[in-house]
């Protein structure tokens, strides 16, 4: 979309017809109070969000994330302010890309939603998320409102591999996409079909390696705004229309980032606020939690470039807040008390891959009943997922384990590549709550331990607590804890401190993770009233 500033006198329909991200939005006229809060920090969200595109529509704010193996996929978060962020549903429903999302068979970890893409179209008022999947082709979802129903539109047989989607003033939807050689599709009217795609840019060996491509037009330029991973971010810029030919400008190399231990910020997208400023909201790789959003300030050079805007020469940890006009509401925080009300799950909640739907339900709490036989709580189904709060917090969960059977483990865990937890344990009519670790995946994400049981202790009646605090500044392997209480008041640590990795491979970040399955039959059953994620 053109993004260029409009001295045309705004008429009631080019109001509400325009959209934004990067274009028409810039039409609307600032609403007539402004927010004044003097400054915000980054992380602005310090939770696991990798490879965000934003954009804005009136005066809201969308951005969607990568999830992996996670299901739903794609989340897409809101703001009113660019600071507050809330998640407000998933373009992705379920991961039906074959049986290894089922973990039937096969496992799909680290495969899944990558860098994907999120847009508005306002000629049908309707939102497009596009992403590939398994290099092997690329799907296309639709939705009029974030919070869905989101359904699949098409599925190209060319995989957009970190795809960037346009819609051009003229309507034409356009996607720039590739890994150092980058080239533009063009989708037809409908969507669903490729029209032509051509090779627009190939990165100088001097640069390496281009990817996670965001496609932009502003002020009648094409821009493809792209990251060196994990340390740079370059624009292209073609003035002679989508399929370039492109030049190459460097964004920032080797900035020191906001985030102490963390890395450089990079990926990402820009957005225009209702006023005309810019921001960049990037990511920065902060293990053992993942990829932390960060937002910053961007001016344009007088050619037309884009500058971000520096304090002391580095991405600052604050800036002055953006002035946009004041939110009409609060945005939901993504902790706190969940008590599993109504009758699905809210957004916050990720299965670690697709759930057995036959096999959990909300409204009376959460219950899960085992849905796998397995030693391996990486082949379990039904793990139920939620991003831990940096720099520290703690998740506790109220469990009635009375439904358990023997063989049922069931707990809290701080899953990833390396995984431990605390839970519950029944053989032989007793229930025990232990506390383990030792869980782990080579490097093709293949189990190559299954866990180890370290201490333990008896656990008497139908209740029980558990918690787990997690510690996920980076820059050095960090611990995680866990206890346990009887009375939801009293916790007794249960265990030695558990040494989180902070590898970036496994690309997502730690969560906790509730989970129930079976070592030796079905039938048996938890109930999660309560789950709490807290920070100091």
């Amino acid at each position: 979309m053109d993004l260029s500033w409009s001295h045309q006198p705004l008429t009631r329909r080019r109001t509400l017809a325009a959209a934004t991200g990067l274009a028409a939005g810039a039409l609307l006229p600032p609403g007539p109070a402004l927010a004044t809060a003097a400054q915000y920090t980054n992380p602005v969200i310090w939770q696991d969000f990798a490879d965000i595109d934003i954009i804005r529509v009136g005066d809201t704010y969308y951005a969607s994330a990568s999830t992996m193996h996670y299901s739903p996929g794609a989340p897409v978060l809101r703001s009113y302010d660019l600071v507050n962020w809330e998640i407000a549903g998933h373009s992705v429903p379920v991961l039906d890309f074959g049986a290894k999302y089922d973990l039937n068979g096969a496992r799909g970890y680290v495969r899944g939603i990558w860098a994907s893409s999120l847009a508005y179209r306002p000629s049908n008022r309707t939102f497009y998320w596009l992403g590939q999947i398994d290099f092997a082709r690329t799907y296309l979802y639709t939705a009029t409102a974030v919070e869905g129903p989101w359904n699949r539109l098409t599925t190209i047989s060319t995989p957009y591999y970190d795809a960037g989607l346009l819609v051009d003033t003229d309507d034409t939807l356009y996607v720039a996409y590739g890994n150092t050689t980058i080239s533009v599709a063009q989708l037809s009217p409908d969507g669903r079909n490729q029209v032509r795609t051509q090779e627009v840019f190939r990165t100088p060996s001097s640069v390496g390696t281009l990817e996670g491509a965001r496609f932009y037009k502003i002020n009648g330029q094409y821009y493809i705004f792209l990251t060196r991973p994990a340390n740079g971010q370059y624009i292209l810029r073609s003035s002679s229309g989508p399929f370039g030919p492109y030049t190459m400008r460097q964004v920032l190399l080797d900035l020191r980032g906001p985030i102490p231990g963390g890395g450089v910020p990079h990926q990402g997208g820009l957005v225009r606020t209702q006023s005309g400023a810019w921001y960049y909201m990037a990511f920065v790789d902060a293990y053992p939690g993942g990829r932390m959003p960060a937002l910053a300030p961007v001016t344009w050079t007088a050619d037309g470039w884009p500058v971000v805007q520096l304090v002391n020469g580095a991405w600052g940890t604050t800036y002055p807040s953006p002035a946009v006009p004041t939110p009409l509401r609060q945005v939901t925080p993504m902790t706190g008390v969940d008590t599993f009300d109504g009758t699905t799950l809210k957004p916050r909640w990720e299965w670690n891959h697709n759930p057995d739907n036959t096999k959990w339900s909300v409204g009376d709490g959460l219950t899960l009943r085992t849905a796998t036989v397995t030693h391996d709580l990486y082949w379990a189904r039904n793990t139920l997922t939620h991003r831990i709060q940096g720099p520290t917090s703690t998740a506790t969960v109220q469990l009635d384990h009375s439904a358990m059977r023997d063989g049922d483990r069931a707990g809290l865990a701080l899953l990833r590549d390396s995984s431990a937890w605390i839970g519950l344990k029944r053989d032989g009519g007793a229930t025990r709550v232990v506390m383990v670790t030792g869980l782990t995946m080579d490097s093709n994400w293949n189990t190559t331990g299954t866990g180890t049981e370290i201490a333990s202790a008896p656990a008497s009646g139908s209740r029980i607590w558990l918690r787990a605090n997690a510690d996920i500044r980076p820059g050095a392997p960090r611990p995680g804890t866990f206890s346990y209480s009887t009375d939801g008041i009293t916790f007794t640590r249960l265990g030695p401190a558990f040494s989180m990795g902070n590898d970036w491979r496994f690309f997502m970040g730690y969560r906790f993770a509730l989970f129930n399955h079976a070592t030796q039959a079905l039938g048996g059953a938890v109930r999660v009233t309560r789950f709490e994620v807290s920070t100091p």
